[in-house]
């Protein structure tokens, strides 16, 4: 049976990358049933897939994080500085391959797919390939620039805020995406200054198990203190925290961080809309949105909720987004008070508050 409806003009032209005989046969031919896919090509490691991409010309890449010779990270260096397009991992579920998943992602893979420990229940995880494909299929890949050593040189750690409790004047900042958005925090984050007078709230579109090591990468280029959050953790200045996967965040009535693993909402969890309706009504106008890259309309009733408390709603601009999703429903919407591609969101950030009074684009 199929995992989908409809069938494309023509057919997503795929690459599999994997070390794994097993994986590499199901894959292909399962993909090869669906509707709109073509696999034209596998491969068993990295030099193998670097010789075959100009060859085949894929639009999307499925590549193994783990594989002899030439590794999965070394591949997507190769690749995005190379080749660029679209890339889907597929990793372990170990510390170590989430370490590797992050690295990844902020080097420019679009998506990743948790493989499952046994071989059998490969079937299991055919639906989650199927969408993230046509997913990264529509996604708009930027090229890396990878011309510094592939282990750059210690530098001077960034200097790191001193977290305060929050005064009556700061403002909490929730940014949230999804597809691209590890890429997009990794740019982002670094470029908060360390007195910035408000907590900091990150959502995160990402399932149990990595978002841990996203919030150590971005501890170490950050000058706010960046940590996955957990119970009773409490909003400072000079803070973030970021939404542990599979897990919705809240703020209790104390400023206070909950979790809950109520339902998906548009089918992720943590939800963006989640926490921001949750911040809104513990903050009203000191309430700051921000939408970065990712599919779907998660963080549109979020953002209708900070327009009528007196809020302020940032979207990334379509330039820059790996996929206009989130901020596009927003911005058509009309809920964005101003809309700036990701190199210039940090500043919009930081004037938003520091302004006394919200302002209106």
């Amino acid at each position: 049976m199929s995992l989908a409806n409809s069938e494309s003009d023509s057919p997503i032209r795929l690459l599999i990358v994997d070390d794994s005989a097993f994986v590499r046969f199901t894959l292909s031919r399962r993909l090869n049933e669906e509707p709109g896919l073509q696999v034209v090509g596998v491969a068993r490691d990295g030099e193998e897939a670097l010789a075959l991409i100009p060859q085949l010309d894929p639009q999307v890449i499925t590549l193994d994080v783990e594989m002899p010779r030439m590794d999965g990270l070394s591949t997507l260096r190769h690749i995005m500085a190379h080749y660029p397009r679209p890339v889907v991992m597929l990793s372990n579920l170990t510390s170590e391959g989430a370490q590797e998943t992050i690295q990844a992602l902020t080097w420019g893979a679009v998506d990743f797919i948790a493989k499952p420990a046994a071989r059998a229940n490969l079937e299991a995880i055919l639906p989650e390939v199927v969408s993230k494909i046509r997913r990264a299929a529509r996604a708009r890949v930027q090229p890396g620039n990878f011309s510094r050593p592939e282990v750059p040189p210690v530098s001077t750690p960034p200097q790191k805020a001193q977290p305060r409790p929050l005064r009556g004047s700061d403002k909490v900042v929730v940014i949230g995406a999804s597809t691209g958005g590890p890429r997009a925090l990794n740019t982002l984050l670094p470029l908060l200054p360390p007195d910035l007078p408000a907590a900091v709230l990150i959502v995160q579109h990402m399932p149990a198990g990595f978002t841990r090591s996203l919030a150590e990468r971005l501890d170490l280029s950050s000058h706010l203190i960046v940590k996955e959050a957990a119970p009773g953790d409490r909003l400072e200045a000079g803070r973030a925290l970021l939404a542990p996967g599979g897990f919705h965040m809240t703020v209790n009535g104390q400023g206070g961080i909950a979790l809950n693993q109520n339902p998906p909402v548009h089918g992720v969890r943590p939800a963006l809309d989640v926490t921001l309706a949750s911040v809104v009504q513990r903050f009203g106008a000191a309430t700051i949105g921000v939408v970065l890259t990712g599919m779907g309309n998660d963080g549109s009733q979020g953002a209708a909720l900070i327009r009528h408390s007196g809020g302020r709603v940032i979207a990334e601009d379509q330039s820059s987004c790996v996929v206009w999703g989130m901020p596009r429903s927003v911005i058509e919407a009309g809920l964005a008070d101003e809309v700036v591609p990701l190199p210039q969101m940090a500043e919009a950030i930081a004037r938003a508050v520091r302004a006394e009074e919200p302002l209106r684009g």
